[in-house]
């Protein structure tokens, strides 16, 4: 078990020491904006924010998985790798932590607008098919359909089978 989580900044991470490092970098309020969780808002210390993290186990996922991809920057795994909980990832021999992104919380807004943006698109665009890339899509230049001949336009196909190409 230590072996796969040699390569975990989480491994032998307390929580208090987690959330520490947090607040000291970002504040209670860019915590609050980002992860959304009332602990962070509402009369914030460290106290009550240690006891609701123990108690409640999706946010305590939430605050790692910021820890994680967002003060620690690692790489972001598989779909499987999303499947465990943060601290059972791992992550690939000589991945090391990078510097934390900086936060603000008007960033933080633009980001969840844009992700919410996209995520109505996406549901706008579900009964269609698949996205149109490359040869579905549709084309813009202009002079495009100008260029194309038309099936009246177009040689009958030569009947002379030494000919094969109508030449």
């Amino acid at each position: 078990m230590i072996e796969q989580q040699q390569n975990n900044p989480l491994h032998g991470l307390g929580l208090e020491t987690m959330l520490t490092e947090l607040v000291a970098f970002y504040d209670w309020k860019i915590l609050y904006a980002s992860l959304r969780l009332e602990c962070f808002n509402i009369n914030p210390n460290m106290a009550a924010c240690l006891k609701f993290l123990k108690k409640t186990e999706w946010a305590r996922e939430r605050v790692e998985s910021f820890y994680l991809y967002r003060f620690k920057r690692m790489p972001k795994g598989s779909s499987a790798q999303f499947e465990l909980k943060p601290r059972e990832r791992g992550f690939a021999d000589g991945i090391v932590p990078r510097k934390p992104e900086e936060l603000t919380v008007e960033l933080i807004a633009e980001m969840r607008a844009k992700a919410t943006a996209d995520y109505e698109d996406m549901k706008r665009n579900e009964g269609q098919g698949r996205p149109r890339y490359g040869k579905d899509k549709p084309r813009a230049q202009e002079g495009y359909a100008q260029n194309r001949r038309s099936k009246a336009d177009r040689p009958e196909p030569s009947q002379d089978s030494a000919n094969p190409w109508g030449k």
